[in-house]
């Protein structure tokens, strides 16, 4: 049974790995799906929305491990990007979750786009984690 859990980890590392080097992608979170604290990012998250406060209580932050960062997210000011949009995601989260369960109890959300001018952030809950893919808004 561990050999299978290490095995899902590590085919999740790899393609997350795989995802971070696709053309047009500035960062991407992995939040934890009870509380919405952020497990992994990869990427520069200050590029796509700068920290505002120096320390804010009210964000999530992990519990029972460890903030942990791959590549790019190693300063201050970058964790606390990584955890204001973690917030600001899991609260858009939240809302859309509650409108699709308002409109038919019985469905559940899968995948929300939300695209900018400038970039597009794609949020795809599962069962123990949300991803957050932050990409460049192509051309029309």
């Amino acid at each position: 049974m561990a050999d299978k859990a290490l095995n899902t980890a590590d085919s999740m590392d790899e393609a997350l790995h795989r995802l971070s080097k696709k053309p047009g992608v500035k960062a991407w979170l992995m939040l934890d799906r009870t509380n919405g604290a952020v497990l992994k990012t990869n990427g520069q998250v200050s590029n796509v929305r700068p920290a505002r406060s120096p320390s804010n209580a009210s964000l999530p932050t992990p519990t029972g491990g460890s903030f942990s960062t791959d590549v790019n997210a190693s300063t201050n000011n970058e964790t606390q990007a990584a955890q204001e949009l973690a917030s600001m995601v899991w609260s858009f989260l939240s809302s859309a979750g509650s409108l699709v369960e308002e409109m038919d109890s019985e469905d559940e959300l899968k995948l929300l786009r939300l695209r900018t001018k400038q970039q597009e952030l794609v949020i795809v809950p599962e069962a123990k984690y949300l991803l957050v893919v932050i990409h460049d808004t192509p051309p029309v």
